[in-house]
């Protein structure tokens, strides 16, 4: 019996509170109804948790009220093929709007709107580009329950030393690598530098600046879900797990942003613009950086990267070309002064991270701000500077408690965002791992 052809389709996908990607997979032959807006979701969507949960019982937001739908209107600029589809099928970012044609308050791709909107009427754009951290696994981890380096990366097992800039793991992984490239530039993705990080199987790709964050936003989620279905591609499963393994380095996302005025100025130039702005600007993203830790490290699971000596940083500290700072200006001269933020693991929502990054660049832009002094190379931070926390309910409750919060993110986020990661973090707490049973039981 002859298989019949897979028909071409569109996918409208909406992204959720946790990065993922919900929505309907539409053929070809309806695709009109995209395009009228036509197309509905219930707006609880937005509202679900990690488990897909929607907590009607916290939020109130789904049965309690009759689950009502809202509508997913297209953004047409992030239309884009799916080569991993049938021949022929698309993709297409949306956002979701209430039915009367308001965007939710939900939407995550809404409230970085929101924030740049706040931008654009300083006279102000930020220019943004992000670099994803992520680690690929051989495929049997729904049967082991535990992440594998790839076999070819790996002797007897186990993995085969450090792979830092190592041109052979890339060789090694070449195939994937070529995959995600070719997609990345079917979709039109800024994709540029590839390479192997620390750990077995780890890799960071680079997306180059965008003079449109909501944009940089969407190719990070793009690009991640190309990693995905590139990986299934060749058998493996890829993961942005802030920390998959225990003994080995945990993956980022890191963020590089500018700001340019309408004469197309860079005003974070210490040299030919304002060299107060660019220390102002770094302080307001460390003032607010302990509010919005559970952006930059949303699950329990991220607070396993933050370990002193290594990349990931403890403090809330800046300093000059130092990669061991929370924000580290790489250049401070000329058109190319910007800041690296450092914190978020590769787990973090982009529109979110993006959101509370810009919302504390802001701050540093209202008010004449000090960041204190930098921290050099080979110099710990002052005894007295402030800490990350590495506690998951912490970050929580300093989320919910912050004003600076409920003014970039509105406060039906914050306590939406809020209410849902405190009972995930409670249930983490609750939860009896295998390192109580192998620690404890047999010696308590």
């Amino acid at each position: 019996m002859t298989e019949t052809a897979a028909e071409p389709h569109i996918e409208i996908m909406l992204v959720g509170m946790n990065g993922d990607l919900r929505g309907k997979r539409i053929p070809m032959t309806a695709e009109k109804k995209i395009w009228d807006g036509t197309v509905r979701l219930p707006s609880s969507t937005q509202s679900l948790d990690i488990w897909g949960c929607d907590n009607d019982e916290l939020t109130g937001l789904s049965i309690s009220i009759g689950d009502p739908d809202g509508l997913c209107i297209p953004d047409r600029r992030t239309l884009a093929p799916m080569p991993w589809g049938p021949p022929g099928s698309k993709q297409v970012l949306a956002t979701m709007h209430e039915m009367d044609g308001q965007p939710s308050f939900m939407d995550p791709r809404a409230i970085l709107a929101g924030v740049l909107e706040r931008f654009s009427k300083l006279g102000l754009t930020p220019v943004v580009a992000t670099e994803l951290e992520f680690y690929v696994l051989e495929d049997d981890w729904r049967d082991t329950g535990r992440p594998r380096p790839p076999a070819k990366l790996a002797y007897r097992g186990e993995p085969n030393g450090f792979q830092l800039y190592d041109m052979g793991a890339v060789d090694a992984l070449d195939g994937f690598l070529q995959t995600v490239r070719t997609w990345a530039h079917a979709q039109d993705l800024p994709a540029d530098a590839t390479t192997a990080e620390f750990g077995p199987g780890q890799f960071e790709i680079n997306l180059l600046h965008r003079a449109d964050a909501l944009a940089a936003a969407d190719d990070c989620i793009c690009l991640k879900r190309i990693v995905e279905q590139a990986a299934r591609k060749h058998g493996l499963k890829s993961t942005c797990m802030a920390k998959p393994y225990s003994d080995h380095a945990g993956s980022g996302l890191h963020v590089h942003a500018s700001i340019i005025d309408s004469d197309g100025n860079n005003i974070l130039d210490a040299k030919g613009g304002d060299p107060a702005k660019l220390r102002s600007v770094t302080a307001g993203m460390l003032n607010t950086m302990r509010d919005a830790q559970l952006v930059f490290a949303p699950y329990a699971n991220s607070y396993r990267r933050f370990q002193p000596d290594s990349f990931a940083p403890v403090d809330i500290d800046w300093g000059f070309g130092h990669r061991g700072t929370a924000v580290r200006i790489p250049d401070a001269n000329g058109p190319a002064a910007r800041i690296e933020h450092r914190v978020a693991g590769a787990d973090a929502n982009p529109y979110l991270l993006l959101t509370a990054i810009l919302g504390g660049m802001l701050l540093g832009l209202e008010a004449d701000l000090d960041p204190g002094p930098a921290t050099e190379p080979g110099q710990k931070p002052p005894a007295d500077a402030k800490r990350l926390t590495h506690d998951f309910l912490t970050a929580v409750e300093d989320f919910a408690a912050s004003p600076f919060i409920q003014d970039v993110f509105g406060k039906r986020y914050q306590t939406l965002f809020g209410d849902t990661k405190r009972k995930e973090a409670i249930t983490f707490l609750r939860t009896v791992s295998d390192f109580d049973y192998q620690t404890y039981l047999p010696r308590i």
